[in-house]
């Protein structure tokens, strides 16, 4: 398929005008009049997946592979070194981050992967019931998203809401309506601003909560009657217990 057509798909399924100023969702790499092999999906862009994957093809991913402006390209660092094998493999590279963090990634989280129903959604934040106690709840969510650890703020001893927000959502306590928010990137300041505020965190870490890109653009690519393959992304973070 030409990747012009792909471009529209995508953009219907989730605008590109959803997203922030600061994002740089779309075509990154590529010409629209291309034809298109295979289509690949996961979160992130690295060497080993470029080297895997057959040329001519296309990869969606999450987060985009040049965030700010490339004022020079040193094909021995990132990012240029990737654009480069990029390039050479005829490998054309489209990322939908806030756009589609917006219209399907927190709710698909919430649903598919941590079995709860979203009551609603405003922007990135997805809310739910859960009625559950704290320690009994961030276990669940542990367990749901296969963390190693977690680390929490527990303001309430029993959780009647919470609200998702995957990736790095700690800007949302200050305006939060739920009992717990569930993020990625907690850090001190934010944690104590939550714990004097009154509010539960459980930090479900960024890889974890948005490594489940690929499996849903690839359900709703399904519906377009385009196959995509899931590409085996990496945290690059690893655990020592």
């Amino acid at each position: 398929m030409q990747l012009k057509k792909i471009v529209e798909i995508l953009d219907k399924l989730s605008p590109f005008e959803l997203q922030e100023e600061w994002d740089n969702s779309g075509l990154i790499v590529g010409s629209l009049q291309e034809a298109v092999k295979n289509i690949y999906v996961g979160i992130d862009v690295d060497l080993e997946l470029l080297e895997e994957i057959d040329e001519n093809s296309l990869l969606i991913v999450h987060h985009p592979i040049i965030f700010k402006g490339l004022k020079r390209l040193d094909f021995s660092i990132y990012p240029s070194n990737l654009i480069q094998k990029a390039i050479l493999k005829n490998i054309s590279i489209i990322a939908m981050h806030t756009n589609y963090d917006k219209t399907h990634l927190n709710r698909y989280v919430l649903e598919e992967i941590l079995g709860f129903k979203m009551l609603e959604s405003e922007d990135y934040l997805c809310s739910f019931e859960v009625d559950m106690g704290f320690e009994e709840f961030a276990k669940k969510v542990t367990s749901s998203l296969g963390l190693e650890h977690t680390k929490t703020v527990c303001s309430h001893k029993h959780i009647k809401t919470a609200s998702i927000c995957t990736g790095s959502g700690a800007s949302m306590i200050e305006n939060l309506k739920s009992d717990c928010l569930l993020t990625g990137d907690i850090k001190y300041h934010d944690a104590l601003e939550a714990k004097e505020n009154g509010i539960s965190l459980i930090e479900i870490g960024h890889y974890e909560g948005e490594v489940h890109f690929g499996a849903s653009i690839k359900q709703e690519l399904q519906n377009y009657s385009l196959f995509a393959i899931i590409a085996n992304s990496k945290n690059p973070f690893r655990y020592i217990t």
